[in-house]
């Protein structure tokens, strides 16, 4: 059973979200909240696999809950809700450890397998989507700059995992571009999230895309 907690401030979003989903028999709405802090809270009291959390909200904004939910012990996986999915907002999200997004225009027999995929710590997020939120960002620069230092402490093998990471590929895909075992690639991914600080595939991906390792 994925169980998920919802957090946006419109109530009308909310139970929108809460029929879809309830009407999988693997998926369970175990919160539902209207403000960033009332969503970590929920988080908390719950321990849901998955939260759906937008971001514009009064009071604690989504931004500032997702920092407070991953520094939880054992985190959900936070996929962010939005209406535009080149808003540099969401790119501060997912720098922030979101683990992708959803449009909410997203229909609704798409909605419970990109919350499954979520549930199993894979990247809600196209390497499409990726590349438009990186190029648009205006951080860019900076962003370069940082990435291409922490990538230094990486090996060859590492560089090349990470790659793979940008470009949305699983660890099977990952493991058969290298010629290696899926449990070495797996080894490999754990250690450079380690190395680079990152909280999960997403953001090391991002990385990937603002060092240079992954072609626009």
């Amino acid at each position: 059973m994925v169980r998920v907690v919802v957090v946006d401030d419109e109530p009308m979003v909310c139970g929108f979200l809460r029929t879809i989903l309830g009407s999988a028999a693997d998926v369970e709405v175990v919160g539902e909240a209207y403000d960033g802090a009332a969503g970590v809270e929920a988080v908390r009291r719950s321990g849901p696999d998955v939260v759906l959390m937008d971001l514009r909200m009064p009071g604690m904004d989504g931004l500032t809950a997702i920092e407070h939910i991953n520094r939880l012990p054992d985190p959900p996986h936070i996929v962010v809700l939005t209406t535009f999915d080149a808003d540099q907002y969401v790119l501060r999200a997912l720098r922030a450890g979101a683990t992708g997004f959803l449009v909410k225009s997203t229909p609704p027999e798409e909605l419970i397998g990109l919350v499954r995929t979520a549930a199993r710590g894979h990247t809600v997020l196209s390497p499409s989507a990726a590349r438009r939120l990186v190029a648009a960002s205006t951080d860019s620069l900076s962003a370069r700059d940082r990435a291409r230092e922490v990538v230094a402490s990486l090996t060859e093998r590492e560089i090349q995992v990470l790659a793979g990471l940008g470009e949305g590929l699983s660890n099977a895909r990952i493991a058969a571009r290298l010629h290696l075992s899926e449990a070495t690639v797996k080894g490999y991914v754990s250690r450079t999230l380690d190395k680079l600080g990152c909280v999960n595939r997403t953001q090391a991906g991002l990385i990937a895309h603002d060092a240079g390792i992954v072609e626009p």
